[in-house]
Formats: structure tokens, C-alpha cells, sequence
């Protein structure tokens, strides 16, 4: 502890303290992606700002299913083709929740917002990449 006295008043304070060590973490999955679904929130048959696509893909690790995320994606910006993720990763031992700003590129970034179970007290990233086949890959970065 630190014993600071100004002018006849005593301070006492902890001694400054080093952060612990941040732990990370690599997630690496391929994706099969679900059959896309459009909903026509304005029932104009167009996308248009509203509209959503709805999914739910497997994540599979050496061929084998290992878990699976779902979630939608509200157009924001027709023109630019901005949309804004949110979902949730389901896997053994817990759950991440991610979101972002993204559109029809192959590669697409997100934030993982917190996660449950093992995953608690989570943040970090996630970049997902289209093949064009109906598979791809998600590489998850965590952070503790």
C-alpha cells in the first residue's frame, strides 16, 4: 500500500497493480451455409430497406458437426447493400453473440459481443469467408 500525507490529511491507496495477462483463443470452423432466405418484410417482392435474411448454418471441424449459429441480418442501406448481423454461435460448452455492419462481399467481419458457459467474459472477432459453393469458413478470435 501507499501512504501519501498532504497538508495534515492522510491518503491511502493500493499499489499500482499489473494487469493480467490477456488470454486468446482461435476458433477455426467450415461452414455449411443454410438455403438463403429473403423476408419480404414490406412484401414489395425487392429487397428493400427492412427486408432481413434469416439463417442457420453447421459449423463442422474435420467433416464432423461441432455446432451451428443462427441469426438475421436487416438491410440498412439498400444502395450500399449494408446489412447488420446479429446471432448466435451454439457449441460445446457455451454460446458466442456477435454483430456487425457488413454486405454481399466473400469476407465479412464481426464483433463477438460475449458468450455463456465456457465462453463467458468473452470479446473479440470473427471473419467469415464465402467459398461460392454453399460452404466457407469461420475463423473466431477470442479474447479474455
Amino acid at each position: 500500500a501507499v501512504l501519501l500525507v498532504l497538508g495534515g490529511v492522510a491518503f491511502a491507496g493500493a499499489a499500482p497493480t499489473a494487469k493480467p495477462a490477456v488470454k486468446a483463443e482461435t476458433l477455426r470452423f467450415d461452414v455449411r451455409f443454410s438455403p438463403f432466405h429473403l423476408v419480404d418484410a414490406d412484401g414489395d417482392g425487392a429487397p428493400s430497406l427492412g427486408d432481413y435474411p434469416v439463417f442457420h448454418d453447421i459449423l463442422l471441424r474435420d467433416g464432423e458437426e461441432v455446432g451451428d449459429e443462427g441469426g438475421t441480418c436487416p438491410i440498412v442501406d439498400v444502395e450500399q447493400g449494408l446489412v447488420h448481423c446479429t446471432g448466435t454461435i451454439r457449441l460445446p460448452g457455451g454460446q458466442l453473440t456477435f454483430q456487425g455492419l457488413t454486405t454481399s462481399a466473400a469476407t465479412k467481419h464481426v464483433a463477438i459481443t460475449g458468450g455463456t458457459g465456457r465462453y463467458q467474459d468473452v470479446g473479440g472477432e470473427a471473419t467469415l469467408v464465402e467459398l461460392g459453393d454453399g460452404t466457407g469458413t469461420l475463423t473466431i478470435r477470442l479474447r479474455r
